[in-house]
């Protein structure tokens, strides 16, 4: 296992108290440590949304914001944003803004595997189209903030927790008129 492999862990007050390798740290009893998620938006103001592919370990086959990841240890966030974008989505993301830092969640799936993150939302713009890693992503959609939003609040078990968490607070998705389609 390389240090690439390796995620920042984190005390209470969000402080690093050192590192473990990431297949550690997402079990049933997750450290907390610190991730990051980021919705990319493209030059028509849809944003894009991805559904984890089957392999995942933790919710797979959910639809959810359009990457997360893990920064690595001594990595800025935003360089990690760009680097999982195109690991994930083989995209490129320009205009990176954080605009949820003190996001935190914990969440437990289906199969009792714990998320517990101090994950900073970022927004984006897309510089490329995604293709997408089989790996990491099954599915996905560019979808107007407004019906998101809407599919959201109308079907939160759909999604990553995560994403309805973010959706409630993220002015992208809550400054978005509600749809008047059905």
């Amino acid at each position: 296992m390389t240090a690439g492999d390796d995620v920042v862990l984190l005390d209470d007050e969000g402080t690093m108290i050192g590192t473990a390798p990431k297949s550690s740290v997402h079990d049933l009893d997750t450290a907390l440590h610190l991730a990051f998620s980021c919705h990319v938006v493209n030059e028509r103001g849809d944003v894009l949304v991805t559904r984890r592919a089957l392999s995942k370990v933790a919710w797979p086959g959910v639809w959810t914001n359009s990457f997360c990841g893990h920064p690595r240890p001594g990595e800025d966030i935003s360089a990690a944003v760009h680097r999982r974008a195109a690991d994930e989505l083989g995209m490129r993301v320009e205009d990176v803004r954080v605009t949820l830092p003190d996001f935190r969640y914990r969440a437990v799936d289906a199969s009792g595997i714990v998320e517990n993150e101090i994950c900073p939302v970022y927004t984006a713009r897309a510089a490329s189209e995604p293709v997408p890693h089989p790996d990491e992503v099954m599915e996905i959609r560019w979808v107007e903030p407004e019906r998101l939003a809407d599919a959201v609040r109308a079907t939160p078990w759909a999604f990553s927790p995560w994403l309805v968490l973010q959706a409630a607070q993220l002015p992208l998705l809550t400054d978005a008129p509600r749809s008047r389609r059905s």
